[in-house]
C-alpha cells in the first residue's frame, strides 16, 4: 500500500505562485510512489504568522489529527515557518501524531534516522531559545527593580 501524503505550500505575496512548489513536490511523490491526498495552501501569507492566521496550515493540522495522511511534503523549511518557535510547534504537533515531514530543498525526511536527528536538533534549538528568552525577561525584571528602588530611597 502506498504512503498517503499531503503537500503544504505557501507564498508570502499574492504576486507569487505556489505552482513551482507543487510541481517539484508532485515529481518527488511520483518518484516515491506516494498518493497525494490533499494540497494545503496559504497564498499571500507570511511564514512568520502563526497557525491561527494561516488557514491552509490550520486545516492541514486538523486533518492530521484525523489521520488523512502519513507524511507532509514541503518545498522548503521556510515555507512551513519563518520563526523557530512556530516551526517547532508545528513539527512537534506532527511528530506527536506520528506524521513524518519531508523538506525538499534541505533533503530532510523525518521518516529516516538522519531526518529524526535533524528534527531533534530543531527541538534543542527551540528549547534553548525559550531558555534565553526566560533569562532575558528575568534579567530585565531585576534591572527594573533596581531602577525603581533607586527612585524610592
Amino acid at each position: 500500500m502506498s504512503k498517503r501524503v499531503c503537500m503544504y505550500v505557501r507564498v508570502s505575496t499574492t504576486k507569487q505562485t505556489v505552482e513551482n512548489q507543487i510541481q517539484v513536490l508532485r515529481e518527488y511523490s511520483d518518484r516515491c510512489g506516494y498518493v497525494v491526498t490533499q494540497i494545503y495552501s496559504d497564498n499571500g501569507i507570511s511564514g512568520s504568522k502563526g497557525r491561527q492566521d494561516r488557514p491552509g496550515l490550520d486545516q492541514m493540522l486538523k486533518d492530521g489529527v484525523q489521520r488523512k495522511f502519513e507524511m507532509v511534503l514541503v518545498w522548503s523549511v521556510d515555507r512551513l515557518g519563518r520563526s523557530v518557535s512556530h516551526l517547532v510547534e508545528v513539527m512537534n504537533e506532527l511528530n506527536e501524531l506520528k506524521i513524518d515531514l519531508y523538506f525538499n530543498q534541505q533533503s530532510i525526511d523525518t521518516s529516516t534516522s538522519s531526518g529524526r536527528m535533524i528534527f531533534g536538533i530543531f527541538g534543542c534549538i527551540s528549547e534553548m531559545e525559550r531558555s534565553l528568552i526566560s533569562e532575558r525577561v528575568t534579567a530585565g525584571l531585576q534591572r527594573a527593580v533596581i531602577i525603581v528602588s533607586r527612585f524610592l530611597y
